[in-house]
């Protein structure tokens, strides 16, 4: 099987900050480092770690080869990955010393992605593989709607939240996944609480809490490792990337959970993005 990412590809800035800025402040930072970003690219590598055969659909501007160089690197298969004339994504993410952070995105490329790249890309998936979208690009609704007729199993991180961009894709997913803020957020607008919603496996994650996971109506929870957190940026993305590779190699929902719960773990004690994401035998070798 194989996981299909129409998923967003960034250069993250990443500046460590005595705090997150309060509005009209000015501060300095200690330090500055880039790496790899994005939902997408962060799940991508997150899954292609964890042993999935991961195809990434997106796209990059002129500046942006360094970025596909980077997730060939780690696995993922880049044939999908257009260029195009728009400038490459950027995040600008401030962390402070308690690993809690602030993300302004520029979504340059990752809002254009070309509809004849899904489509090539699209072509080659078989039945039962798995598609994922997130908000951090265009074409999301295309693609649910095609991968719900092409018999695909359709994922979604519904983050940066959009009320009306998720309640879009909702008749088309088999799997939501979204932090607690997200889910209440959508509760608002659609009256329906994680358990009721018309999806196969809904996951709701907790942060240092963990995360619930609603599938047969009846809602599981899943603790988090404790562990002194440097950088929460990309720890989500990472839960979500192990959690789809640990589903589309055939593992019980509740075994990829527990797995994934243990990269995550691993993955807020290190600064950085997708560069950082740790590999399988690592998280295997977590007890």
């Amino acid at each position: 099987m194989a996981i299909w990412n129409l998923g967003s590809i960034n250069a993250d800035y990443i500046y460590s900050v005595p705090h997150i800025p309060a509005p009209g402040e000015t501060l300095s930072s200690t330090k500055r480092q880039a790496f790899l970003g994005g939902k997408g690219a962060n799940m991508s590598v997150a899954a292609a770690r964890a042993a999935a055969h991961v195809n990434h659909i997106g796209a990059v501007g002129p500046d942006g080869g360094w970025a596909v160089e980077r997730l060939l690197e780690y696995g993922v298969d880049i044939r999908n990955i257009a260029e195009i004339d728009t400038e490459t994504a950027q995040a600008i993410i401030m962390v402070d010393p308690g690993g809690e952070n602030a993300i302004l995105l520029h979504p340059g490329a990752n809002a254009e992605i070309p509809q004849t790249t899904l489509q090539t890309a699209m072509a080659e998936a078989q039945t039962g593989d798995w598609l994922v979208i997130q908000n951090e690009t265009n074409l999301q609704r295309t693609a649910a709607a095609l991968g719900k007729r092409m018999g695909l199993q359709v994922a979604y991180a519904a983050a940066p939240f959009d009320a009306a961009r998720v309640q879009a894709v909702l008749p088309h997913l088999d799997f939501l996944i979204l932090n607690a803020i997200e889910a209440e957020q959508l509760h608002k607008a659609t009256g329906q609480s994680p358990k009721d919603l018309p999806v196969r496996d809904v996951i709701v994650t907790l942060g240092a809490d963990g995360a619930d996971w609603y599938g047969t109506g009846e809602k599981e929870h899943f603790p988090a490792r404790q562990v002194d957190p440097v950088d929460t940026t990309g720890a989500g993305d990472t839960f979500t990337g192990y959690v789809l590779a640990g589903l589309d190699r055939g593992m019980p929902m509740a075994q990829a959970i527990k797995q994934a719960t243990k990269a995550a773990a691993l993955m807020v004690t290190r600064p950085g993005t997708a560069d950082v994401i740790p590999d399988l035998s690592e998280v295997q070798a977590l007890q």
